[in-house]
């Protein structure tokens, strides 16, 4: 890969790391008038989160397998399974009230400390995953493994704790 594409793809991963944060910060902060609230989504997307969890484990052992036909189709799964989620997470919560936790002692302090970093690292995940991503495409293997170490048990992270503060939460929707 020449030097230019190279840095074309490091500026789109710094636009992106930024815009997506603050756009799904900005897009929080707006209530959709006259549509019926779209309570029917959490579930929904906590299966994605679930579903993108089990696609990363297969994309694993597809790898450890040497398989990279079936590892590159999974993780692209994976991409497209998160923007989904993250649509639906947005048109959920700008159309909903947002849920308290009405959990009490040990548990509201697990919640939230879930929560936290869930959210955290929901944030930080997308450059890693938009540099892994463009190591492999870039053929640069080596550093696309050495970053995909790091970036896999974080999104795994991330995919598993979604699906737990939707069950943390879910008795308490209105």
């Amino acid at each position: 890969m020449s030097e230019k594409e190279t840095l074309k793809y490091k500026n789109w991963i710094i636009v992106l790391s930024v815009a997506i944060p603050v756009a799904v910060a900005l897009l929080f902060m707006v209530r959709i008038p006259n549509v019926a609230p779209l309570g029917f989504l959490p579930p929904i997307y906590a299966m994605i989160n679930a579903t993108t969890a089990v696609i990363l484990l297969f994309a694993l052992v597809a790898i450890k397998r040497k398989n990279i036909l079936l590892h590159e189709r999974l993780m692209k799964l994976a991409i497209f399974l998160s923007c989904v989620f993250l649509v639906m997470y947005v048109a959920y919560h700008m159309t909903s009230d947002p849920t308290p936790y009405g959990g009490t002692g040990v548990l509201r302090w697990v919640y939230y400390f879930i929560l936290i970093t869930h959210i955290l690292l929901s944030i930080g995940i997308i450059p890693m995953v938009l540099v892994t991503y463009v190591r492999a495409i870039s053929k640069h293997f080596i550093s696309h493994k050495r970053i995909a170490k790091i970036t896999f048990p974080i999104w795994l992270y991330i995919a598993v704790t979604g699906v737990v503060v939707y069950l943390m939460i879910s008795p308490y929707y209105g």
